[in-house]
């Protein structure tokens, strides 16, 4: 169920109303009992907890591994160039 806002058109009381979509709008001031319209908001971004969630989540892991595989591979070419310049 949305939270909805509303402004009195008398005394410029904003507020903020929870409602089912079905509900009828609010039409009088809780405060003076004058007309009410309803504010037309931006709505609140969507949220998700967790981890999975984040494209970071998955980028560090992915990173993390790739990076050791390629110093691992760096490590015993040099290794590797160092025992045969030695020879």
């Amino acid at each position: 169920m949305p939270t909805y806002e509303y402004l009195c058109t008398s005394c410029h009381y904003e507020f903020e109303h929870f409602q089912a979509m079905s509900d009828e709008p609010l039409s009088t001031c809780p405060k003076c009992g004058a007309r009410v319209r309803r504010l037309i908001s931006g709505g609140s971004g969507l949220i998700f907890k967790g981890s999975g969630f984040y494209l970071t989540d998955y980028k560090n892991k992915s990173e993390s591994s790739s990076k050791s595989d390629i110093k691992k591979s760096d490590t015993k070419k040099t290794t590797d160039s160092k025992t045969t310049t030695s020879e």
